[in-house]
């Protein structure tokens, strides 16, 4: 034990004991600095348990200063090189102890636990030319990248299929909002106000129309739109006095004035017509009919029967209802009408249908009426029966704007006859005009149309209402059969005057 006692003084190596690196290579973090030994203590055996070696075969001194990088590990265990960088700043005061698992295991005295990431010294190089495997950062940066590829491969492909599969519903087009100076904003309420509120609000902006022409004189109603004379009405009430200046109108203070007929579109029965010296005229507010709801209340004003300033309430009945109006096959129109309960009457034609903030939302124009025999007036023809049909403001607005600008208005058209003897559902095609929308679109004559825009087409009235529901250069999607099979096809809508 005296020579086991003797293991380092002087700076030698005594025999069997293992040599220590100097303290200035002795990491600060290690365990707490033991009191140095004296020469007559007994120092307890880092391997109290292995067998002494030989007392016979002394072992070569050396000074710790000139000792080998590599530490020494327990007997029997080939020694390690160290690990620890050059000028690892362990005498640095703001130093910081490196955590738990970087420190060495106890018992291990001077060796010092690996680099979680560090390549190992004995092991082969890696595949980088020695520079070992990625760090865990990098590898999940990788990874990353590489899911984000297939992600966006992915979804460039779906697009692809869902162009290829449900492409037509995806490239139709809607129109463009409009861009005109019709009518006041400042005229609409901020919020619903009462059937009273409403008529005091809009009354001063409609007029009576009078039309006096060979067959006769004849009354309808419309309303204001610019404060320069602009006037909207239906076709009907001005076409028997289109040629002449036989138009009158009336103000609901009392003016009146001669008015000219700007234009006229027969596809939609409206009309724009113009008066000029009359003071204080009151643009109306224009609404949103693509927003009006069933069931929402509205209010009629105009002049039926020639009585000047009628006002009558009700609901809106239902939307997008296909109806033919006019005179004549040349002047038939065709409107997707909005369907109220409110009274209207002959007279009313041209007059606005009102929501409850004093928006315009609709042209009144036709009404359904029931002819009976009756013991005490014999046949005649009948007033309002509760169905009440409106052009909606978005198309009217559209008309209007085109009639102010280039004195006439324009529809949209396939460039086919529809056969009005086909029952349907779905509306057969007749003849299709060569060089047409229909034609570049590759229908034939004998295709029944299904399905337009998501709408399902009942009729052939239907069908022709849906298309003047959009405008020229739209595009829309057909769904129709030939013979057995269905077909999708996306058609470019025409356009022709009237």
């Amino acid at each position: 034990m005296t020579e086991r006692s003797e293991a380092y003084e002087g700076g030698r190596v005594a025999p069997g004991a293992q040599p220590q690196a100097p303290r200035s290579e002795q990491p600060q973090w290690s365990a707490p600095r033991a009191q140095q030994p004296s020469p007559h203590a007994q120092e307890p055996s880092p391997q109290a348990h292995a067998p002494s070696p030989p007392q016979s075969s002394p072992q070569p001194q050396a000074s710790p200063w000139l000792a080998s990088p590599q530490q020494p590990g327990p007997r029997g265990v080939p020694p390690q090189r160290s690990t620890r960088l050059p000028g690892y700043p362990t005498e640095r005061p703001d130093f910081e102890p490196p955590p738990p698992w970087a420190r060495p295991a106890a018992g291990s005295g001077a060796h010092r636990a690996e680099p979680a990431f560090a390549p190992s010294p004995t092991g082969p190089a890696g595949r980088d030319g020695g520079h070992g495997r990625l760090p865990r950062r990098n590898v999940l940066i990788v990874v990353g990248v590489v899911l984000a590829l297939l992600a966006a491969t992915l979804g460039a492909t779906a697009g692809v299929l869902a162009t290829l599969r449900w492409g037509p519903a995806l490239i139709t087009s809607d129109p463009q909002a409009p861009d005109d100076n019709l009518g006041a904003k400042g005229s609409a309420f901020p919020k619903p106000e009462s059937v009273a509120s409403v008529a005091r609000a809009l009354l001063p902006s409609v007029v009576q129309i009078s039309v006096t022409a060979a067959q006769g004189r004849a009354t309808g109603s419309g309303f204001v739109l610019r404060r320069d004379g602009y006037i909207l009405t239906n076709n009907h009430v001005v076409a028997p006095a289109s040629g002449g200046n036989g138009i009158k109108v009336t103000t609901n203070d009392g003016q009146e004035a001669t008015a000219s007929v700007v234009g006229r579109s027969p596809a939609y029965d409206l009309a724009v017509i113009r008066v000029k010296g009359v003071r204080n005229l009151r643009p109306v507010a224009l609404g949103n009919s693509d927003k009006v709801r069933v069931g929402e209340p509205v209010v009629a004003l105009g002049s039926p029967l020639g009585l000047a300033g009628t006002v009558t309430s009700g609901i809106v009945s239902a939307r997008n209802r296909p109806v033919t109006a006019g005179g004549g096959q040349s002047e038939m129109s065709f409107i997707n009408a909005l369907q109220t309960d409110a009274a209207i009457n002959p007279g009313n034609s041209g007059g606005p249908l009102v929501n409850l903030r004093a928006e315009v939302i609709g042209v009144n124009s036709a009404i359904a009426t029931i002819s009976q025999r009756s013991p005490f007036s014999g046949d005649q023809e009948q007033g309002s029966i509760g169905l009440g049909f409106s052009i909606p403001i978005d198309q009217a607005r559209r008309t209007a704007d085109q009639i102010i600008k280039t004195g006439h208005a324009v529809y949209p058209v396939v460039g086919a006859v529809v056969d009005v003897n086909h029952q349907g559902p779905g509306a057969r095609l007749g003849e299709v005009q060569a060089g047409s929308a229909a034609a570049r679109a590759g229908l034939q004559k004998g295709d029944v149309v299904k399905v337009i825009s998501g709408h399902r087409v009942t009729g052939a009235d239907d069908l022709i209402v849906q298309i003047r529901s959009h405008v020229p250069g739209q595009r829309v999607e057909l769904v129709y059969e030939r013979g057995s099979e269905e077909h999708k096809v996306i058609v470019t809508l025409g356009q022709q005057t009237g």
